[in-house]
This record gives structure tokens, C-alpha cells and sequence, in this order.
């Protein structure tokens, strides 16, 4: 197929996928006329790219799933290599979430005494503390 129509058909564009393979997450072979023509397998290939790209992976971290369909897998996640990136992003996803957390406590406790130093200079203008 063209990459008009592969674009059409994953819902991305045309640049999209030449940056893919400039990258070197999508082949394409040149057609005597020099167009890029795409087997049907790339298509995965590309909605894999853009399901992982969605979540927050980045190029580097998308290439074991990639390896891991082209060697016939049928999903790009049940590699070796993609289990390791899958175990290391949700260990990031749970660092940021610890960190949150921390942030969240800070944040908390300002707004409480905030609102205690306003109650003791205006105590007309009272509210509630929020819920945590």
C-alpha cells in the first residue's frame, strides 16, 4: 500500500510515517517510480507506535515492541527486551505517583494554615478545608 493509505488507515499522516522510518520503526520499499510502498504487516507496526506513543514512550523505548512484532509475535509486548521497558515505566509512572503524593501532602498543609491564619485575622471570612 501507499503511505496515503496506510496514514488513512492507522489515523496519522504521511509525515508522520516518514518520520517512523527515519527512524527506523517503519519499512517502507521504493516502487519503480520511487513512491513508498508498505506491507500490510506495517500497519500494526504503526498502531503499536501510536498506542505506545500515547501513553508516554518514546521512540527508543517503542523499538523492542517493534522488534518484538516484526520476529511474529502477536503483540509487541511479550518480548523479553519490551517486558524489561514495560517493568521500567511503570516503575517511573510509580515514582512520579510516590512524588505526586508527596506534593500533594506539601500543598495540604499550606492551605491549612492558610486558612487557620485567615480564620485567626478575619474570622467572618471562615471556609472549609477541602477534603483529602
Amino acid at each position: 500500500m501507499r503511505i496515503g493509505e496506510l496514514a488513512r488507515r492507522a489515523g496519522t499522516s504521511a509525515r508522520t510515517l516518514r518520520y517512523y522510518e527515519e527512524h527506523g520503526l517503519v519499512r517502507s520499499q521504493r516502487a519503480a517510480n520511487g513512491y513508498r510502498a508498505f506491507d500490510e504487516a506495517e500497519l500494526r507496526v504503526v498502531r503499536e507506535i501510536r498506542e505506545l506513543l500515547a501513553i508516554g514512550f518514546d521512540l527508543d523505548d517503542i523499538r523492542p515492541f517493534v522488534a518484538c512484532l516484526r520476529a511474529g509475535h502477536e503483540s509487541g509486548g511479550v518480548c523479553p527486551d519490551s517486558v524489561a521497558v514495560l517493568r521500567r515505566k511503570l516503575a517511573e509512572v510509580d515514582a512520579y505517583l510516590g512524588r505526586l503524593g508527596e506534593v500533594r501532602e506539601q500543598l495540604h498543609a499550606q492551605l491549612t494554615q492558610a486558612i487557620a491564619r485567615r480564620e485567626k485575622a478575619c474570622p467572618r471570612r471562615s471556609s472549609p478545608l477541602p477534603r483529602s
